[in-house]
């Protein structure tokens, strides 16, 4: 029993193997290739629409105030979201603070 058991996990890896190098080589051979026909979108010979309209569901206006990052930061916990849009007091720019998936807060700053 445990001999097969063991012939049939060195099967899977094998699968795995093959079909994870299949995938990088068309991956690297550009599998991925877009046509102006119709607004199709080929990717390993499958077809798909492009999406064309988006649709806004809600949209929600706001105040912002100028603060510093810090105060930021705690006004975007405080509201329990990934991100929060304000003026940001040092720069006078409209910046973004944003919760990072490990943890830490990330900063967007506009460079025009």
């Amino acid at each position: 029993m445990y001999h097969s058991i063991d012939r049939v996990v060195d099967a899977l890896e094998r699968q795995i193997r093959k079909n994870k190098t299949r995938l990088e080589k068309k991956l690297k051979e550009n599998a991925f290739a877009l046509t102006g026909d119709n607004g199709k979108v080929h990717v390993n010979n499958e077809e798909f629409e492009e999406e064309k309209d988006f649709n806004v569901v809600k949209t929600k206006r706001f105040a912002i105030k100028p603060m510093d990052i810090e105060e930021a930061i705690l006004q975007m916990n405080l509201l329990g979201h990934q991100f929060f849009v304000f003026s940001n007091a040092d720069t006078e720019e409209v910046n973004v603070v944003y919760r990072r998936k490990d943890g830490n807060y990330g900063l967007i700053e506009p460079e025009f």
